[in-house]
């Protein structure tokens, strides 16, 4: 008579002598996160073409410069880039870059010191900040955009 076997999630089954055990799961399949199903962290990743963090005036349930920025001349030179629309005036709407990338203030910058700067965020959190701009990306094109989908799928690569 044959054992039944019942597989559990992620786990494979070995058939050994008539009973059933868990295989030994290699080194890159090991979870160091407990119950958590071996979920990796999502590292963030610009998916170009995006911009919605170039929407600088994002309403009122986004913070305002003066609630981000200590320094007044951060405030200022924030205030200075936002367009009539609310939009960056250094970001190309027709081919959604930003025309000073390279020069960017240090504020328009998605990287560990300047979250720990601006936020108080650990580097050992970035990535998981970082990935919250889902939120910004949901509210200023929708919960169910291209640029949202740009953003999952780039996450999940």
């Amino acid at each position: 008579m044959l054992a039944h076997t019942a597989a559990l999630p992620s786990f494979s089954i070995v058939r050994m002598g008539g009973r059933a055990r868990p295989a030994k799961r290699s080194q890159s399949q090991r979870s160091n996160a407990g119950f958590g199903g071996g979920r990796k962290e999502q590292l963030w990743h610009c998916v170009e073409g995006c911009g919605a963090c170039c929407k600088l005036n994002k309403g009122p349930s986004f913070a305002t410069p003066d609630e981000i920025f200590d320094d007044p001349s951060d405030v200022q030179l924030y205030r200075s880039m936002v367009g009539p629309d609310g939009w960056c005036i250094h970001y190309e709407k027709s081919t959604r870059r930003c025309s000073i990338y390279s020069e960017r203030p240090y504020f328009c910058r998605v990287e560990p010191d300047v979250f720990e700067t601006l936020y108080g965020i650990s580097k050992k959190k970035f990535n998981k900040e970082a990935c919250s701009c889902r939120d910004t990306i949901k509210a200023i094109y929708g919960p169910h955009s291209k640029e949202l989908d740009n953003f999952n799928c780039a996450l999940r690569s």
